[in-house]
C-alpha cells in the first residue's frame, strides 16, 4: 500500500454532486472518474498495488467508507478510489482488496496524508504485508486479505527481481541507491508505476537508513 496523491477532481463529479438529490449511482461520468482514479493512482490499485485500467470489468470505483453507511461521502472525491476486481466472482477466501472488504471500514485511506499508509506497513522477505499496528495488520490480513499466496509471490518475485538487477551491478553507492528510489517511488515522472512498486520503495529506505 502506498499513499496517493489525489489530483483535481472531474468538473463533471463537482457538477453532479451540486444537483438536489444527487447520489452516485445517478453519476453518469464514470468513465471519466475512472481516468482521473487511475491517474491519481498512477496505475495501480488502492490496496494490493497490482495494475488497473480505466474500463469496466478492469477495475472498480472503491468507496473507503462505504455508500450504504456514509452516504454524505458517497461523492466525496477523496473518498473515492481505484481498486482492481480483488477475483470477484470466486470464493470469498481468496477476494482482496475492495471485493473482499465489502462494507467493512478500515482505519486507513491511502489518500488521506494524515493517515501515512506507508508508515503503517512492513514487507517481509516471503513478500509478506504486515503492520505494527494490531488494528491495521488485522485489517491488511482479513478485510483487505493482502496476503494471499499470489500477492506474496508478485511482491517476492518483483523485489528479488530488483535485487538481482543490483547484484549485477555489484556495490552500489548511496546516490546510486537515492537514484534507484526516486525511480521506483515515481519521483522521476508523473507515469504509471511498476507494480508492487512498494516493496522495492521499502527496501531500499530500509538499505539507505542503515548506510
Amino acid at each position: 500500500m502506498r499513499g496517493i496523491a489525489k489530483g483535481r477532481e472531474p468538473n463533471s463529479l463537482v457538477q453532479h454532486r451540486a444537483a438536489p438529490g444527487a447520489d452516485f449511482d445517478g453519476y453518469r461520468d464514470k468513465d471519466t472518474l475512472r481516468t482521473h482514479l487511475v491517474s491519481d493512482q498512477r496505475g495501480l490499485c488502492c490496496y494490493c498495488l497490482s495494475r488497473i485500467h480505466a474500463e469496466p470489468g478492469e477495475m472498480k470505483i472503491e468507496h473507503w467508507h462505504c455508500q450504504a453507511n456514509y452516504s454524505r461521502e458517497q461523492l466525496d472525491y477523496s473518498n473515492l478510489l481505484g481498486a482492481c476486481m480483488g477475483n470477484e466472482g470466486r470464493a470469498r477466501k481468496d477476494q482482496h482488496c475492495d471485493t473482499r472488504k465489502g462494507d467493512r471500514d478500515l482505519s486507513r485511506n491511502p489518500a488521506n496524508p494524515a493517515h501515512r499508509v506507508e508508515d503503517g506497513v512492513r514487507y517481509l522477505g516471503d513478500g509478506t504485508i504486515v503492520s505494527g499496528d494490531p488494528a491495521f495488520d488485522a485489517e491488511i490480513k482479513d478485510v483487505l486479505n493482502l496476503n494471499l499466496p499470489f500477492l506474496k509471490n508478485n511482491r517476492k518475485s518483483v523485489l528479488s527481481a530488483f535485487q538481482a538487477t543490483l547484484a549485477k551491478s555489484g556495490e552500489l553507492s548511496r546516490a546510486t541507491l537515492e537514484k534507484w528510489l526516486r525511480q521506483w517511488n515515481g519521483e522521476s515522472d508523473t507515469g504509471e508505476l511498476e507494480p508492487f512498486c512498494q516493496v522495492v520503495v521499502y527496501w531500499l529506505r530500509k538499505r539507505l537508513a542503515r548506510s
